[in-house]
């Protein structure tokens, strides 16, 4: 039975090829039919436009003859070399094959005349006017049926009351595919009514028909009020460029709002046209990147390719919301093997199954591994031999470090530097500590713990600058990443789905925000640059400016269709234990230097000597492990003398 299916499969899919092949031959027929057939009309138009009354008095066998020679030069050359394009989608590439086919007509034309009739009464220039003529008719009935078929010789098209009336914003590339696409299509979803664009210049000029009403940074009303005037009222604003600042965006969802239109976006260009391929556009909704306050950053793939391509590279953190980007993006440029190191079984297992799928070419290596276990560390390292490390492991979350001082001592501090040293035993290429704006003048352990990483990578640093083979360390420094575990997007994302309401610490709350895409983007970008001059400096990621997170709230709940305060509130709760109410990304004694790379930053070090600063590092690391967490705090002071400061001040204001 399970034989007789597929042969009844494959002789339905057999016939439905054979169908598909005769609609393509009898569609190519007509075409040619009609080029054929028209070659005698248009010989003799060409001719009455070159003799005019005098066409009355010429011989009647030598036009008959010649119109014969002409029609037969015609059907050979469009025998030979069709016009397959479709009419409904006639292309300046098929005007192309219409100029080339009509060219060989006439070239075909004048020697076979010549030799049969000698060209005998026939004035030399009816060979360009029947070029003209014959061109002229074949492209002018092509464009007239795409015309007749797209609705553009009618005010309306069948049916397209129905489509949602959009509003485009930008006028570039994107939107001319999106416009020609719902022109093409019969069931196309949407009607274009009108555009905006960034450029004032372009305000009044049409885009194949459709008007640029204004732009992207005026007020939205009056152009509604005019189209609403005309019966073309849109319901949907939709982004097409990638472009557009955050702040752009952000106005114009709120005036959106205000008026009751919606938010969307067009699919990038390269997804745009694969939707058109398969008639499907979806305009999807605006996504909370689209909304942050930072510029798009060029990057240098190349430099970064060559960083990571054939070499053996080790992460840590692999499972992680940082550590499974830079997993992706690291197996995305060839190294010659990867070692996904991770505590949690479970994360392991979800990247490890993701590049079994997506990158089944990469020699990867899963280890359940601590980076506190410095004998299991070094072991692995041993083994391996890697060329380049990211070090991505570390407990980030805020209030749980407060919780679980120790722990955020032991894992942060003690796996950090059980990592870096087990690169230096080795001779790692490079170590990339991955650090946190929480390092500068921190408030909470948690910084304070980031802090002391980034102290012993730079002191490794400059320990062994100058040496042959000594590691470089390279540490990167940036702020919050949306969507990361634990962060704010996620949770109000889960109090959006409960109804509400959405909860903030303070009003004046703010952060630093980029999407983990763009963060771990520059971290390799950051990793592949030269060596600074001076040793132990670190790099500093472009974060744009400050969101405050009440602001961060309310446009969630603007994305989701809803109004804040009234179908949802953001309610505040108070600071958490170690809060600041805001992030710096340089301490004041760490002086800027210029990159060669945008969105880049660099700092000259603030370095403890590494003796010192080891020795100090391991009297910490044993309180904590014994569980002293008044003795291990007041280390902990000590080294970091701007968080003993800020932690003191705060005990002081709350006893």
């Amino acid at each position: 039975m399970g034989g007789q299916r597929a042969k009844l499969y494959a002789f339905e899919e057999g016939d439905l090829t054979q169908v598909r092949a005769l609609t393509f031959s009898t569609r190519s027929m007509l075409a040619f039919l009609h080029d054929v057939m028209l070659a005698a009309p248009i010989f003799v138009i060409a001719l009455w436009l070159r003799l005019g009354d005098l066409l009355a008095d010429w011989p009647q066998e030598t036009i008959a003859e010649n119109v014969l020679i002409y029609v037969l030069c015609t059907a050979m050359v469009f025998w030979l070399r069709p016009t397959r394009g479709m009419w409904r989608y006639t292309s300046t590439d098929d005007l192309l094959v219409l100029v080339r086919n009509v060219s060989l007509v006439v070239l075909l034309y004048l020697p076979l005349s010549f030799v049969l009739t000698r060209l005998e009464s026939m004035p030399r220039s009816l060979f360009a006017i029947v070029w003209f003529v014959q061109l002229g008719v074949l492209s002018g009935s092509r464009i007239g049926y795409r015309m007749l078929r797209s609705g553009k010789l009618a005010r309306r098209r069948p049916g397209e009351d129905e489509r949602i009336p959009v509003l485009l914003v930008g006028a570039g590339d994107s939107a001319s595919l999106f416009l020609r696409a719902t022109n093409d299509m019969d069931d196309a979803p949407y009607r274009v009514v009108g555009l905006l664009d960034a450029s004032v210049d372009k305000v009044g000029y049409h885009l194949q028909g459709v008007e640029v009403l204004g732009t992207v940074d005026g007020p939205l009303e009056p152009i509604l009020t005019r189209l609403t005037k005309q019966g073309d009222r849109p319901t949907r604003l939709v982004l097409t460029e990638d472009s557009l600042r955050g702040e752009t965006v952000r106005n114009l969802l709120e005036q959106a709002e205000a008026l009751g239109i919606t938010l969307g976006r067009l699919p990038r260009i390269t997804n745009l046209r694969a939707a058109i391929d398969s008639d499907r556009i979806d305009v999807r909704p605006i996504a909370l990147e689209d909304l942050l306050n930072r510029p798009q950053t060029q990057l240098d793939h190349e430099q970064m390719a060559s960083f990571v391509q054939g070499r053996r590279v080790i992460l840590t953190g692999a499972g992680g919301s940082i550590g499974s980007e830079l997993v992706r993006q690291v197996a995305s440029f060839g190294p010659s093997k990867l070692v996904l190191v991770d505590h949690s079984e479970f994360h392991l297992y979800k990247i490890n199954r993701e590049m079994a799928e997506n990158h089944p070419d990469v020699d990867r290596l899963p280890i359940i591994a601590d980076v506190r276990d410095r004998a299991k560390l070094m072991r692995l390292f041993r083994t391996i031999r890697p060329d380049v490390v990211f070090h991505a492991a570390a407990l980030k979350h805020v209030p749980m470090s407060e919780y679980n001082p120790c722990e955020a001592v032991l894992t942060n501090v003690r796996g950090s530097r059980n990592v870096a040293d087990a690169c230096r035993e080795v001779g790692v290429r490079t170590m990339v500590m991955i650090s946190t704006d929480k390092a500068v003048n921190p408030m909470n352990l948690m910084g304070a713990t980031k802090r002391l990483a980034e102290s012993y990578c730079q002191a490794l640093d400059v320990a062994g600058a100058g040496q042959d083979g000594a590691t470089r360390y390279v540490t990167v420094r940036f702020g919050n990443v949306l969507g990361s575990n634990g962060s704010v997007v996620p949770l109000f994302k889960r109090q959006l789905e409960a109804g509400g309401p959405l909860t903030v610490t303070h009003p004046d709350i703010e952060r630093y925000f980029m999407t983990i895409r763009e963060a771990v983007q520059l971290v390799l970008q950051a990793a592949s640059l030269p060596a600074p001059r001076e040793a132990g400096s670190l790099f500093v990621l472009d974060m744009g400016k400050p969101v405050k997170i009440v602001d961060l709230a309310r446009q969630m709940i603007r994305l989701a269709g809803l109004r804040p305060g009234e179908d949802v509130d953001v309610v505040f709760t108070g600071l958490r234990p170690g809060e600041k109410l805001y992030e710096e990304l340089f301490h004041e004694k760490e002086d800027l230097v210029p990159t060669d790379a945008a969105g880049i930053q660099s700092a000259r070090p603030r370095v403890v000597d590494h003796g010192v600063l080891s020795r100090a590092l391991e009297n910490l690391v044993g309180l904590a492990a014994d569980g002293r967490r008044e003795d291990m705090l007041e280390a902990m002071y000590q080294l970091v003398p701007e968080y003993g400061e800020n932690a003191r001040a705060s005990n002081a204001e709350t006893a």
